[in-house]
């Protein structure tokens, strides 16, 4: 009997061994080498350098995969990345029930789009997105501010890369590519 039991556990092993773990990394991409050109995004804002925080910011999350190059040279990409940052509300604020400030909130609209260069096809657009963003009023200062600001683009950065990923994968699908 124990001599049974071994080998169902080892032959249950080896199945949980072959068929993967299942697990699904939405941060890794892995497919053809696909090139995107990514000009800095417009800001319209009155928040000065802010376009350029967020560029940065995408291009630290699209380092992550070796299988996914930005570029400076359009010609040389296969898609476009583009966006532009049109509104930014800094601070308004929140009140508690006894008319007590309790946040202040940032905020910021913006719209980007993923195209495919040789199509033309539109993978994704994304005409209206508004990021927000509290910080404690107690701590009402360009630093408190600059956190929070930093905290939105880091999240949208990731929002970016990782929707950019996905509509690769699912572009690739439709092309019968792995």
């Amino acid at each position: 009997m124990k001599k049974n039991i071994s080998i169902l556990v080892l032959l249950a092993s080896c199945f949980l061994l072959l068929g993967g773990c299942g697990y699904y990394f939405p941060s890794v991409y892995d497919g053809p080498t696909r090139t995107i050109y990514m000009p800095e995004w417009k800001n319209r804002t009155s928040k000065l350098g802010i376009d350029i925080t967020l560029y940065k910011s995408l291009s630290r999350w699209f380092q992550q995969s070796e299988a996914v190059i930005l570029t400076k040279d359009k010609p040389k990409a296969d898609l476009i990345l583009a966006g532009e940052i049109y509104y930014i509300d800094l601070p308004s604020i929140a009140w508690a029930g006894n008319t007590v400030t309790t946040d202040v909130k940032i905020k910021i609209g913006v719209r980007y789009v993923l195209k495919d260069l040789k199509t033309g096809q539109t993978l994704w657009e994304v005409p209206n997105e508004i990021w927000t963003e509290d910080y404690p009023a107690q701590t009402l200062s360009t630093t408190a501010e600059n956190e929070a600001l930093s905290i939105i683009i880091d999240d949208l950065s990731e929002r970016i890369y990782i929707g950019t990923l996905n509509k690769i994968r699912k572009e690739n699908r439709s092309k019968g590519t792995p």
